[in-house]
């Protein structure tokens, strides 16, 4: 029994790594911050690339220990040990350079400063790596006859993993001090690539002139932006209004005004008539909502109106098409 759990944790190792250099790689690609970490001790001008680059060395050596074994598998696990171990040395140049300064492990997650247990996790992760050496299977075999002792191991070394790592910490700080969306800073590129995966933009797309807005603005919680756009022969202005936050399904609104006189043309996204029941992205979809307020149409009460409006002195002058207006009211 002790010999199956000593093999057991050898083997988890690999998977355990190999999520960890692809998580901490997906950060560095992914986020904004190049002020912590490695970042720290190289000029301005290359701190993104820097970054990048560690991104780019995690990945192979997570792919080294998924997929290889044997000899070539040894040598990513010895590369990957070092790599830890070269860790701690950087973390304790950041450390002087930077008391501040976090160390960049999982991008804008790893703020906190560097302290023991942050060198404590490289340490013990070189050392997670070296106990690889000789273990016949990749972390994708490891994976695919995983057994109850693997899943024991794993569940007291992630325990420990997260005793040592500061990023929980922080993941929980953001949640209980959550900065309200209309404070919140949010690139234009997020806005523009929300914007471009809607509906709204794929049913204005053939009126506008041009791909780049004319005009952006922030207001509260939703960024606009203004398209030149033709229809029918007239200068139209399209104005999109995107939310920063909440799903992409409702995060959508858009109108279309003419240029001249300002009238709105037309508008898109489904309004709700019914009750809110909760915060904004709990309310059901543009198209959900439609067919809820079909629903609780009121035939009697719309027959009246039409009877009535039938009755008024430009339905008898006939000025008033009733076909028109039964057309209006029925939608």
């Amino acid at each position: 029994m002790p010999s199956e759990i000593l093999e057991a944790l050898r083997e988890v190792q690999l998977p355990l790594l190999a999520v960890l250099l692809l998580f901490g790689a997906l950060a560095k690609f992914t986020s904004r911050e190049a002020s912590s970490g490695l970042s720290v001790l190289v000029p301005e001008r290359l701190r993104r690339t820097s970054a990048l680059g560690t991104g780019l060395v995690e990945t192979a050596l997570a792919a080294g220990l998924i997929l290889l074994s044997g000899a070539l598998g040894d040598a990513a696990r010895l590369l990957t040990a070092l790599v830890f171990a070269a860790s701690i040395v950087v973390l304790l140049l950041v450390r002087r350079r930077d008391p501040e300064a976090g160390c960049g492990c999982f991008g804008g997650l790893s703020r906190a400063p560097i302290g023991w247990r942050t060198l404590a996790r490289a340490g013990l992760l070189s050392v997670a790596a070296l106990f690889t050496l000789g273990v016949e299977p990749n972390a994708w075999r490891v994976v695919l006859d995983i057994g109850p002792a693997h899943v024991a191991v794993l569940g007291v070394e992630l325990l420990l993993l997260a005793l040592l790592s500061p990023e929980p910490r922080e993941m929980a700080r953001r949640l209980r001090h959550r900065e309200p969306c209309e404070l919140r800073e949010v690139s234009e590129r997020s806005v523009l690539r929300r914007l471009r995966r809607s509906d709204m933009w794929r049913t204005n797309a053939p009126l506008l002139l041009d791909t780049e807005p004319m005009d952006t603005w922030r207001h509260g919680c939703r960024r606009f932006l203004r398209y030149d756009g033709l229809r029918h022969g007239r200068r139209v202005d399209v104005v999109y209004a995107v939310r920063v936050d909440g799903p992409r399904r409702t995060a959508v609104r858009s109108v279309v005004l003419d240029r001249e006189n300002g009238r709105v043309i037309a508008s898109f996204g489904a309004i709700s008539m019914r009750e809110l029941q909760g915060p904004p992205r709990r309310l059901p979809g543009p198209r959900q909502a439609a067919r809820l307020d079909a629903e609780r149409r009121d035939e009697a009460r719309a027959a009246a109106s039409l009877d009535e409006a039938r009755e008024h002195p430009l339905g008898r002058s006939g000025t008033w098409p009733s076909e028109d207006l039964e057309a209006e009211v029925t939608g």
